[in-house]
């Protein structure tokens, strides 16, 4: 009897072409679910709900292959090689390192990865804005915004070099 990620789905074609476009510019990260059928990782990987693996055809040796069922490569693992398999079923992300462009597919995410729903598509990651505010000598006051930081000792010890 067949499970449901067993069976080739219309995603698949989708996944394919995404993982070649994004693997023509440069590395890239696919996550699966090891625990699925088809998959061969190492051993101590297989039970994992998220395995992040990285592709590249610049690898050694440079046996990537991508096709209707899935991919397969010889990739490191602690210094030592092993040829993966993962069929598509079990790829629900794929990350550009060069693009920084990231392709989910929520339908095959392992159940525990779901607590938010997300919808299927293209997302951007964007360089994360940090919020910076000047920490002074004195203890801050509340209307400073910045959280309360211990009153410092003496002065500073740093000072401009021209």
């Amino acid at each position: 009897m067949e499970g449901p990620w067993e069976a080739m789905d219309d995603r698949t074609p989708e996944k394919k072409q995404h993982l070649l476009s994004a693997l023509d510019r440069g590395m890239v990260m696919v996550h699966l679910d090891a625990r699925r059928p088809g998959v061969v990782v190492p051993g101590e990987f297989r039970t994992e709900s998220h395995l992040r693996l990285n592709l590249s055809y610049r690898f050694e040796p440079s046996d990537l292959s991508v096709g209707e069922w899935g991919l397969r490569s010889t990739l490191r693992f602690s210094g030592n090689r092993f040829t993966v398999a993962i069929p598509w079923c079990a790829v629900f992300g794929i990350t550009s390192h060069d693009s920084h462009e990231f392709w989910m597919f929520p339908d095959d995410m392992p159940p525990e990865l779901m607590r938010n729903p997300v919808r299927a598509g293209r997302v951007t990651l964007e360089p994360r804005t940090v919020a910076l505010c000047e920490v002074p000598l004195e203890a801050p006051t509340p209307e400073d915004g910045c959280p309360q930081q211990p009153q410092a000792r003496g002065r500073g010890h740093l000072r401009v070099v021209k």
